[in-house]
């Protein structure tokens, strides 16, 4: 695999890795992602409140105890939505790391996203598919899978969850903080996409078994 871009060391794996992502919004007062590894045990969060969260420029992934991972900040103005991503807390003069745009100002739910990496030549990667139907691929310059958002299966009831749950998969050597990170972009670059078509499939909630922990959401 060619060189990766690491926002955290603690992040890298050496086996590929399926983390569960639950969009807190649904039952929380609030708007946000709460993030959990094969054992259920918190490895990301993202918190947002407020009536006008969707309106916030500046995004901050956080670990399990509330430091800052990354920040995402969008860039303004831009016609491809661009976001600019900073290690840690962004401070005045920090100086961003990476760049995620849209490749194209048409369309909104299949499309493909570009991410170039600061003083990294050759460093870059491109994400297709449609994030509101949780289906997507991350690939590296050198076209190599590094990470993949998909449906989730209850294998208790074999029934799709609904798109608030879905996997985040990590390919060994990528950054899991750097992939959470796209994962924020592409769902405010998506917008109010993101229940476009909910009620055309059952949503059922995350069982206690499937995520590795007692669910706080009532069933």
């Amino acid at each position: 695999m060619k060189e990766e871009l690491v926002v955290e060391e603690g992040y890298l794996f050496k086996e590929e890795t399926h983390f569960t992502v639950l969009k807190t919004s649904l039952f929380f007062n609030g708007d946000g992602f709460a993030v959990y590894d094969c054992k259920g045990q918190l490895v990301f969060r993202f918190d947002s409140y407020g009536p006008r969260a969707r309106d916030k420029d500046e995004l901050v992934l956080m670990d399990p105890h509330g430091r800052s991972l990354l920040t995402l900040r969008r860039k303004k103005p831009s016609l491809h939505q661009r976001w600019e991503g900073f290690k840690g807390e962004r401070t005045e003069g920090h100086k961003p790391i990476f760049s995620v745009k849209r490749s194209s100002i048409i369309g909104r739910s299949r499309t493909s996203v570009a991410v170039e990496v600061y003083d990294s030549p050759g460093v870059e990667y491109l994400i297709e598919g449609c994030f509101p139907q949780r289906c997507c691929k991350v690939f590296n310059a050198a076209k190599e899978l590094v990470a993949e958002i998909r449906r989730k299966v209850d294998p208790t009831t074999s029934v799709m969850l609904g798109k608030e749950v879905f996997w985040l998969c990590v390919k060994p050597g990528f950054d899991a903080a750097f992939a959470m990170g796209l994962v924020l972009v592409l769902d405010q670059i998506n917008g109010e996409n993101y229940f476009d078509d909910r009620i055309l499939e059952p949503s059922v909630h995350p069982a206690a078994e499937d995520l590795g922990f007692v669910s706080p959401v009532p069933v």
